[in-house]
């Protein structure tokens, strides 16, 4: 993921104390000795106002803490039954949902896609005909990373019309041949899960996954935390201001993360994954399905680690599979509007890790992952916080600079190559619809058809480029150059920030 920090800004801290579950003398001295202080000192060094951590081990929760604020400026403090959207983790869900159907002779998952879904479609004909449920959830459709999502989230788009656009776009890549992540590959699925089971993907899990796991806090839509009690806030940080901001808007791709839950009713969920799908011993999920959601289907690529043995990285049926220091390691890291959260299984180990942050600008959530899994196989410690907190730091001070550069370049009054009215008009793009630019002594707005409140500003750079700043901070600031032919304006190339999507869009003038 791609974010910013820019400030340092002490946080207030306060820890909920748990009971250890686990005798102390059997954990690592890092959880027993050294956790609070660590977390406490990440919060501020990554300005999260809030956390919650959980560690499964040997079939109890050994550690079941909130850090912090579940709101920057208010009172009231994180502890293990606090809600945090945890964005992707809900795939991990999807993918049982649809493997439990399978279990249950409901449906097989090599069956075509549109058996169950006839209005199912892609760019290719060919693949429209051939793929398979499988393909949904595991990212072989041959789409980029992320294709498609800035019109997914925050839209006003359907769910119909969703999977009547995804049908539109052309993928980058062969059919099966390149691992690219596409949330849009869940959503169908989860239109499938419904086909199939005759209850929405919402009433699937709640009746087949939560109410058997008693997660009775867990929350299956984005539209359900809002009116939640006991929720975190999501926050951002904006040029190292760090902001409040809406709940991400995703219930339209519902089965690829909108799933908010605490680390309470997670560590049901951890402590069935890794006693066979047992939990209280009863089979809340067949071992089958359990192995089955497991099984590697895609390749992601080759993986090193900047200390210790790690090689590859592989997915499965929502779940990322990878080796490390000579064990399996199951996991899968979620990231939407304000939050960032991992979950992780050592399956060898007996080990489950949850991480919850409600910010969705730090790495802290991955780097707390590792410390606590090197603590447990005995490994040095490394540090991973600080040393993610300083790559970031550089990372983050070359994207500021570059937006400096940008605000000098439009500070220097550079004229465009037309007058800036020429550029104000209706622009389509041909899966998307229609952006507005419109202008008004000489200050060019956009206005956004499917995006109701988001906007955005145009300056002038010189030439035929603009600089755009989007009044949601997520959304980013982006350098959009227009096209002119025949001193006409044809197009304009829209972008946003790598975390919506790392594609761009064009926009030709109407």
């Amino acid at each position: 993921m791609k974010k910013s920090i820019k400030l340092f800004i002490l946080l207030v801290v306060a820890s909920v104390q748990i009971t250890f579950a686990q005798p102390a003398a059997q954990l690592p001295a890092f959880l027993t000795d050294s956790l609070d202080t660590y977390v406490e000192r990440a919060l501020a060094e990554w300005q999260v106002p809030g956390a919650a951590v959980l560690v499964v081990k040997d079939g109890q929760p050994a550690v079941m803490k909130g850090y912090g604020l579940r709101e920057l400026g208010q009172a009231e403090k994180v502890d293990e039954h606090t809600l945090f959207m945890i964005g992707s983790n809900t795939k991990a869900f999807t993918g049982t949902a649809l493997a439990l159907l399978a279990h249950e002779e409901k449906c097989a998952l090599d069956d075509k896609v549109k058996k169950w879904l006839p209005e199912f479609s892609m760019h290719d004909p060919w693949v429209e005909e051939n793929a398979m449920l499988t393909d949904l959830v595991t990212h072989r459709l041959g789409m980029e990373t992320f294709q498609g999502d800035f019109m997914y989230f925050d839209s006003d788009f359907t769910t119909e019309e969703i999977i009547q656009n995804f049908g539109k776009l052309k993928p980058l890549y062969d059919f099966r041949a390149k691992w690219g992540y596409c949330n849009a590959g869940f959503l169908i699925a989860g239109e499938c899960i419904e086909r199939i089971s005759g209850d929405s993907w919402a009433e699937t899990l709640r009746k087949r996954i939560f109410e058997p796991l008693e997660m009775n806090r867990t929350l299956a839509l984005s539209s359900e935390i809002a009116e939640a009690e006991n929720r975190a806030s999501a926050h951002t940080l904006h040029h190292g201001v760090l902001k409040v901001i809406p709940y991400g808007e995703i219930d339209p791709v519902a089965p690829a993360g909108s799933i908010s839950s605490s680390i309470s009713d997670m560590s049901h969920w951890l402590l069935a994954q890794l006693n066979g799908g047992k939990y209280k011993e009863e089979e809340v999920i067949p071992a089958e399905v359990v192995r089955r959601t497991r099984r590697p289907e895609s390749i992601v690529g080759r993986a090193g680690h900047p200390f210790n043995r790690r090689h590859f990285q592989l997915y499965a049926m929502g779940w990322q599979l990878e080796d490390y220091e000579g064990r399996e390691i199951v996991s899968h890291t979620g990231g939407i509007h304000g939050f960032v959260t991992s979950v992780t299984l050592l399956p060898e180990e007996n080990l489950g890790i949850v991480v919850l942050t409600n910010t969705d600008q730090n790495y802290f959530y991955e780097a707390l992952k590792w410390e606590i899994i090197d603590a447990f196989l005995e490994l040095p410690y490394r540090g991973y916080s600080q040393a993610y907190n300083s790559y970031w730091k550089r990372m983050t001070a070359e994207q500021e600079a570059e937006i400096e550069k940008w605000r000098d370049t439009v500070a220097m009054n550079f004229k465009p190559t037309l007058p800036t009215e020429a550029f104000s008009g209706t622009y389509e793009h041909e899966v998307y619809g229609h952006i507005e630019i419109t202008e008004n002594e000489g200050r060019l707005t956009v206005a956004f058809e499917h995006h109701p409140a988001l906007n955005a500003t145009l300056e002038p750079m010189g030439g035929n480029r603009f600089l755009c700043t989007y009044n949601n901070p997520l959304y980013g600031v982006k350098v959009w150059p227009f096209t002119i032919e025949e001193e006409k304006v044809k197009s304009c190339t829209l972008r946003v920030n790598d975390f919506i999507e790392f594609l761009p869009y064009e926009f030709i003038k109407q």
